[in-house]
């Protein structure tokens, strides 16, 4: 979302030359965020350009009926709050050989993943209301990644943490020592004024890689 969209290739061959781990779609629908980005026509035509997994964050109401769309992505990841049958549908994506990732808001409590946590490989916490690049840094994300990963630790320690929205050199720092380990990189860490996106990703990758 937040690249350039009158280059994309380029900033994917960038940042992908960069080292980029993976490379994250918001997906919008306008219904269950109040905004509309991004498609399954520009993820699929994309895929031939990167080797990089590739996660489509679904934010949209009843995501069963889109999962069918991002299949030329290796992570799939709806939101706890848009689904009826969460479980039922983690199986279905896991049937399709993708890894299943589930998004809680930030109003979410971690608890609400109990009975969902066998099910599923990664966990995104969103650390800003989803659906705009920009906003600011929720610190009770920091809590609730404490609280989620002592929740890992007793039912499912095989599961991993992203989180989503603001991280920065100073708040990915605080997440990564509260037991993050994957980060989706925006206005914040990466395209920003200051530096090149190259030299931007490589300095929160090093920061991170510190702790």
């Amino acid at each position: 979302m937040c690249m350039n969209f009158r280059n994309l290739e380029e900033d994917f061959r960038r940042l992908e030359s960069a080292g980029a781990d993976r490379f994250h779609f918001d997906i919008m629908d306008g219904h269950f965020v109040p905004n509309i980005t991004l498609g399954q026509d520009i993820l699929n035509s994309l895929r031939s350009v990167s080797r990089v997994p590739f996660e489509a964050h679904l934010m949209v109401e009843n995501p069963e009926r889109f999962i069918d769309r991002f299949l030329s992505a290796d992570i799939i990841i709806f939101h706890l709050e848009a689904t009826k049958a969460p479980i039922r549908l983690a199986r279905s994506i896991k049937s399709l050989g993708k890894i299943v990732s589930v998004a809680i808001n930030p109003a979410t409590p971690p608890e609400a993943l109990t009975f969902l946590l066998p099910e599923i490989d990664e966990i995104l916490v969103m650390t800003v209301e989803p659906g705009f690049a920009g906003q600011g840094f929720i610190e009770q994300s920091i809590k609730k990644v404490k609280i989620l990963k002592d929740l890992l630790y007793r039912e499912n320690p095989s599961v991993k943490i992203e989180v989503d929205g603001a991280i920065s050199v100073d708040t990915g720092r605080r997440l990564r020592e509260a037991g993050v380990e994957i980060f989706v990189g925006g206005t914040s860490g990466i395209f920003m004024d200051g530096g090149t996106i190259e030299e931007n990703l490589k300095k929160l990758k090093e920061a991170l890689d510190k702790i």
